[in-house]
């Protein structure tokens, strides 16, 4: 048999043979399938799973929950005066359940330097010590409709945003932005750090309140996501465009209820100054999109993803508010000077509630230049998003990317597909420092561990 000059050639799953076509100019297409991840018995499970019609019709409803959600920012209130189960000497945290012995040295740094905040304690070592001796109440923000990036730290005196999603009546919360570096988000405790803070409470805070509360229409954020996602944001880890598209709009209502310009231009300066400000506000409305679906029977889209620099917790539409956890991953990606792989915390932060909301991570194409923060190439931001579509239920109707001929984000992260490609979740996110007290070193990459997916569907029963 004559063998034909030129081939063409269909990849299907095996990475390395793609090197081997490259160097001897093989025309190919690469098909990225890994064949379905679990035993018999969960492949048995999966497959009945699949063709349920109960099952279909509720990850339809769950799809169309996310894409009709209008999440509209509304109020900036304490923590202590919106969260009604908040009282003294509790603290929120990222993630799912974590025990004070069992936290990561940032989480540990965060609490410890909140505790401080409050005048709970004088110093870290009376911190330490009160957070030790059982004296400090601890629950995840997500059992209290909020989320919080990195630590996820939310003390009573702090400032939230209140997001209401006006399809369906339910509030989310979250901590506003301090900035990079040194944080208490990123375990920093320094005088600096709670000096910030305490100007965020004094007068970052109140004046948001006042001027939010001047709106007789609030902020739509999902407008603005949906904007900055076509100017170059993929709003996690890049906010430029977001966070000047809300500048916009607050300084129209600083101007209204401030008269003293010195003032409003200390708050614009800021806001302008820290291109993440938006990321708080973005998280809150993911959180009020995503906590549509959540209890949502026989539904196995996922409704929150979230890490506490210990554990990964996924929790699923049909599942309500049970966690399956697996450990936390380290990411790789680039660090700031001085820093190395092997000063980095395993991930941190309830902000994956964007890649759960179809942002963030699912939504890199629309951000190539973040590859300069997070490590990897352009082409790669468009591969990844390209692989989350596999594994979601279907194009997001509100958020486009224009790199993809305005392809909707993928909208649904299915636990079936999930497991049914061997594709696990993208994650980008920032890197915290492994010790308490020194912050942010990095920001990274990393996929979610399948174990987390495997446990849900054997816990999951058709009903």
């Amino acid at each position: 048999m004559k063998i034909p000059e030129r081939i063409n050639i269909l990849n299907i799953g095996l990475d390395r043979f793609i090197d081997a076509f490259k160097d001897t100019k093989t025309q190919y297409a690469n098909f990225d399938w890994l064949p379905p991840r679990g035993n018999g018995k969960l492949l048995q499970k999966l497959d009945r799973f699949k063709s349920s019609p109960k099952v279909k019709a509720a990850n339809k409803e769950a799809f169309e929950r996310l894409n009709n959600s209008q999440p509209v920012l509304i109020d900036v209130r304490q923590a202590k005066d919106v969260i009604k189960e908040m009282g003294k000497n509790t603290l929120y945290h990222a993630g799912p359940p974590v025990r004070w012995e069992d936290m990561c040295g940032p989480m540990k740094g965060a609490t410890m330097g909140a505790c401080i905040y409050e005048g709970w304690a004088e110093n870290i070592d009376e911190a330490e010590k009160l957070c030790a001796a059982g004296e400090i109440d601890f629950s995840p923000c997500h059992h209290h409709d909020a989320v919080g990036p990195m630590a996820g730290i939310i003390s009573p005196s702090m400032y939230l945003w209140v997001v209401e999603n006006q399809t369906y009546g339910n509030r989310a919360y979250c901590s506003l932005n301090e900035g990079l570096g040194k944080v208490l988000r990123f375990g920093a405790y320094s005088n600096e750090v709670i000096e910030k803070l305490k100007w965020m409470e004094e007068v970052l805070g109140p004046n948001l309140q006042k001027a939010l509360q001047d709106s007789d229409t609030g902020i739509n954020i999902a407008n603005i996501t949906a904007q900055a996602l076509q100017m170059g944001d993929e709003c996690h880890n890049r906010n430029v465009a977001a966070t000047g598209l809300f500048l916009k709009q607050i300084v129209k209502l600083f101007l209204r209820v401030i008269e003293d310009r010195e003032l409003i231009l200390k708050l614009v300066n800021f806001i302008s100054g820290n291109d993440h400000f938006y990321l708080n506000i973005s998280m809150a409305a993911c959180k009020a999109t995503t906590d549509s679906i959540g209890g949502l029977k026989n539904s196995t889209i996922v409704s929150a993803m979230a890490r506490n620099g210990t554990e990964i917790g996924l929790r699923i539409a049909g599942c309500g508010e049970k966690w399956f956890t697996a450990k936390a991953g380290i990411p790789k990606g680039l660090f700031f000077s001085g820093f190395t792989q092997q000063d980095a915390n395993p991930d941190i932060g309830d902000s994956t509630v964007s890649e759960v909301a179809a942002i963030g991570g699912f939504a890199m194409a629309a951000a190539p230049a973040i590859v300069k923060f997070v490590g990897g190439t352009p082409s790669d931001a468009t591969k990844y998003t390209k692989q989350m579509a596999s594994i979601t239920y279907g194009p997001n109707r509100r958020f486009q990317i224009p790199q993809l001929n305005f392809m909707g984000t993928p909208t649904g992260l299915d636990i079936l597909k999930v497991l049914d490609t061997g594709i696990a979740p993208f994650i980008n996110t920032g890197i915290a420092h492994k010790e308490p007290g020194i912050g942010q070193i990095g920001a990274g990459m990393l996929r979610a561990p399948m174990s987390c997916f495997k446990d849900a569907l054997n816990y999951m029963e058709i009903k």
